[in-house]
């Protein structure tokens, strides 16, 4: 009988997976810590005799290399990708036995990259499909987004995206179930995607890709596309360079007057605690990053590349818990970290929510900043609000109006990073912690005007 677990990642919303007949096993996307997956095969008692990648992946370092190295696996490549490292290659049509049990059927599925691949797994007994790993193709009620690679190529991967989602519907039986890496939370997924389990035949009925005609899937998903985290675009060249596992050893211990230092000298120390907590008091000029599903894309999307990083926690386990997520996208850099100095550190600010807002603005209207992304603030934003998205703020604190400034964002977290960032630069600031609905209960006035009539910065 062939098992299929799934090894989750919900800070970057990606899974990995890894199906096994009980004496071998086949991996898809690993991710880069893949100590994960070496515990896993090890706990089952199974070798990992092979590793499928589906693409090069955008949001994070592939494991890939590293583990088929470590597992002494074959590395299962696009043999289209350019890569510095040898590899297994596969091209679409081709089929990989995997021991006596499970077969692997390639198969070409363009669109979230030009190159990218599925795997369909044949249970060799039963002579059909059990399950297709779909990468960033299909998603369950959703498809990848075709902008990764450049906007040029955006409307032309999403043709051919919709044209691999229509043919792994008619390749596979409606009873595979549908096991993609990304949209669990993902900037991968051109739209929120589903969590429970899913099927070919569960996505014939519901999939946009599959029930919409190419023009309107086109228009439908371009569209929605967003902003993406500007680490992505370091991502693809650095699994084609073949990453190493990461070396996860703590941080060397830094000391107040170190962090201080480090503050002045220009590089980050950012720190870990709920917000909450930071803003009634931390380290001056210290960010906050409260730890938690959103700390390594918001991080990675903020920090300037290569800047040495100092992380400030409670908790030493929770240093490694980030430590670990940050790895995951490439940054290595930990200059140090502390688990002492935040207490009683004096600098602070208030926190409010869009109760106190309306009662401010009742007095005389404060300048409200809005630090959502771009088509947040066009489904409904704060009348006379300035917008300016979280990732554009850092280096535009000059620009926003003199005088106290509230922040806010859907539901507090970015918020609370936008304020640490402005109390840092010396601005007055009040945090809402928040969810973006109350605002009009609040009975502050809310408009839906077009993005171009907003207050933008």
């Amino acid at each position: 009988m062939i098992e299929i677990l799934t090894v989750p990642t919900p800070s970057l919303g990606d899974r990995t997976y890894l199906a096994t007949d009980g004496t071998v096993a086949l991996v898809v996307d690993p991710q880069r810590d893949i100590d994960r997956i070496l515990a896993l095969a090890g706990s089952l008692g199974v070798a990992v005799t092979h590793v499928f990648e589906t693409h090069l992946h955008n949001d994070y370092l592939s494991g890939g290399l590293a583990l088929a190295r470590a597992a002494g696996a074959a590395y299962h490549v696009n043999v289209a990708d350019r890569v510095a490292f040898d590899r297994a290659g596969v091209r679409d049509r081709d089929v990989i036995e995997v021991g006596p049990a499970m077969r692997v059927h390639v198969i070409a599925t363009p669109g979230h990259t030009f190159t990218h691949l599925s795997y369909a797994l044949e249970d060799v007994a039963a002579g059909q499909a059990i399950a297709v790993f779909s990468g960033g193709s299909l998603l369950r009620g959703s498809t990848g987004r075709t902008d990764l690679l450049g906007a040029e190529h955006a409307a032309g991967l999403a043709a051919a995206q919709h044209r691999s989602a229509r043919r792994l519907a008619a390749l596979l039986p409606p009873a595979a179930a549908l096991y993609p890496t990304h949209g669990f939370g993902s900037f991968c997924a051109a739209a929120p995607s589903g969590t429970a389990g899913s099927t070919i035949g569960d996505e014939r009925r519901a999939n946009p890709a599959l029930t919409l005609d190419e023009s309107r899937y086109v228009a439908g998903l371009l569209a929605g596309l967003d902003d993406y985290p500007a680490y992505y675009a370091r991502m693809g060249p650095a699994n084609a360079a073949g990453p190493v596992a990461p070396s996860l050893a703590p941080p060397a211990p830094a000391s107040a007057a170190q962090v201080a230092a480090r503050i002045t000298a220009g590089e980050w120390v950012v720190d870990l605690r709920a917000r909450r907590a930071f803003a009634a008091g931390h380290v001056p000029g210290s960010l906050s990053f409260e730890y938690g599903n959103g700390f390594a894309t918001q991080l990675g999307w903020l920090l300037p590349p290569g800047t040495p990083l100092t992380l400030i926690a409670d908790d030493p386990g929770q240093i490694a818990c980030a430590q670990r997520d940050l790895a995951r996208i490439g940054i290595d850099r930990i200059a140090g970290a502390c688990s002492e100095v935040a207490s009683g550190a004096g600098a602070s600010y208030p926190v409010s929510d869009f109760a106190g807002l309306a009662q401010a603005w009742h007095h005389e209207p404060p300048a409200v900043l809005d630090v959502r992304r771009r088509l947040e603030w066009a489904s409904g934003h704060i009348e006379g609000a300035l917008h300016l998205p979280l990732h554009h703020l850092p280096g535009r604190v000059p620009d926003l109006p003199p005088g106290p400034i509230w922040v806010h964002c859907q539901a507090g977290y970015r918020a609370a990073i936008a304020a640490s960032i402005l109390h840092a630069a010396g601005r007055a600031v009040t945090a809402i912690d928040d969810r973006y609905d109350h605002a009009a209960d609040a009975g502050l006035p809310v408009t839906h005007a077009p993005l171009a009539t907003g207050a933008r910065l």
